[in-house]
């Protein structure tokens, strides 16, 4: 008996480790999958307590090793339960910020058959076990559209499986600029895919042997040749919006704002980065990634020693009424990114008359959605789909024109968590 309690006690003290992360920030990059992870597995480590409380109850008698063990068990199942507490509250919060900022139906432009095609709930509690169904597409890879300075630049295209004209999303990866390629995303392009776009998961140069602004050239030349080929991959290239994730956001952000920019719909940031110098100058405590040593390699110095190039890498300094709809979502617990800078950017866009919609998930750490099926992951898609679907409209407003002002359908706080 007593083996068997200090086995149930071993567990638990591994239970009450791994969920730990869903409250403590990762000190060193060595723990931040943990501290990335552990809240998107909240759902598989609540699971895991309650039924080591229940074996320890059961078999693991009534020696200290026993008593223990059921104490973190139970500890570990509560915090692992809190992104759950939170979650309806986050949710309604959700979309009274969506309404505010689209109107209080605006999905009420779409088919019963479109909204059928998209997720029935912010978070779909079978779905944390299973996974979330991505659909299928039809895939091309490596298509070269760009060979700056000798390098072969490529981009990956996710279409529906049938024929049509269908909106375009050009997704950038994140890395840190110094990593990443276009099949990164995959499963969230082949999603997206599935459900009615064309998806155009393209590459560029990394530093630090590539420094800004090779970057954002790098990004309007994959913009300029999805335009110009967007018929062959049955796209629409007057239905565009970009979506990028931490460094891959903000390469998407300069290049929908900026006063070049080619026109888009819609812009989607997930965590990126918005005011590169303030970021340098007031790097997160901990700080895993060493977010300075990134922004150096990236700019090629300090904010001051290459301050214009901090300005110009910089979206906020594009800022203005003319700046497409933007979807802004971070992590309140991201150690990378900090969630004031989304907070930043759009009180900013707000103050200057554009269209901007911040989403804060409390419990999220940097690179939320890299777990799909988890409750970070379900929300961003969600709330995503329902920005794309407004934005992508037939009626949406085009650069320098009026906000879009026609009726909408109101985003729901019931069936906040469905079971299927």
């Amino acid at each position: 008996m007593r083996l068997g309690s200090r086995l149930l006690f071993s567990a638990a003290l591994v239970l009450a480790f791994l969920t730990s992360w869903i409250l403590l920030p990762a000190p060193i990059s060595l723990f931040l999958p943990l501290g990335v992870g552990a809240p998107e597995l909240s759902a598989w480590l609540a699971l895991a307590g309650l039924v080591l409380c229940g074996l320890t109850v059961a078999v693991g008698g009534r020696d200290r090793w026993a008593g223990s063990a059921l104490v973190l068990a139970g500890v570990a199942t509560v915090a692992a339960s809190a992104p759950f507490v939170q979650l309806p509250f986050v949710v309604q919060r959700f979309d009274s910020t969506m309404r505010a900022a689209l109107g209080d139906s605006f999905l009420g432009n779409l088919s019963p058959d479109r909204r059928a095609e998209m997720r029935p709930a912010p978070v779909v509690v079978l779905d944390l076990f299973r996974g979330v169904s991505i659909g299928e597409a039809r895939v091309a890879r490596g298509i070269v559209f760009a060979v700056p300075a000798g390098v072969r630049l490529t981009l990956d295209v996710h279409r529906p499986a049938a024929a049509g004209r269908y909106p375009a999303v050009v997704q950038i990866y994140g890395g840190a600029w110094q990593r990443g390629a276009p099949a990164d995303d995959d499963q969230y392009a082949t999603y997206l895919a599935a459900h009615g776009y064309t998806v155009f998961g393209i590459d560029y140069r990394h530093a630090p042997q590539w420094q800004w602004s090779a970057q954002i050239e790098d990004v309007r030349a994959a913009l300029a040749w999805v335009r110009e080929h967007a018929a062959e991959y049955d796209a629409d290239p007057m239905q565009m919006a970009i979506l990028g994730r931490s460094s891959g956001a903000q390469l998407a952000l300069v290049a929908a704002y900026e006063p070049r920019a080619l026109p888009v719909r819609a812009v989607v940031s997930y965590y990126g980065p918005v005011d590169l110098a303030d970021g340098y100058r007031h790097p997160p405590v901990p700080d895993p990634l060493d977010v300075r040593s990134i922004e150096e390699a990236f700019l090629g110095g300090t904010p001051d020693s290459a301050a214009e190039r901090y300005r110009d890498a910089s979206p906020i300094t594009y800022v203005s009424r003319a700046a497409p709809p933007s979807l802004l979502i971070y992590g309140g617990r991201d150690h990378v990114v900090l969630p004031r800078y989304g907070a930043m950017l759009d009180a900013r866009l707000r103050e200057a008359g554009a269209t901007s919609v911040f989403l804060e998930i409390p419990w999220a750490e940097h690179a939320f959605d890299r777990i799909a099926s988890g409750p970070s992951g379900q929300l961003s898609l969600y709330y995503t789909e329902r920005f794309l679907a407004w934005a992508m409209g037939k009626e949406r407003r085009t650069r320098n024109s009026e906000p879009f002002t026609s009726e909408h359908r109101h985003c729901s706080v019931k069936g906040i968590i469905t079971a299927s």
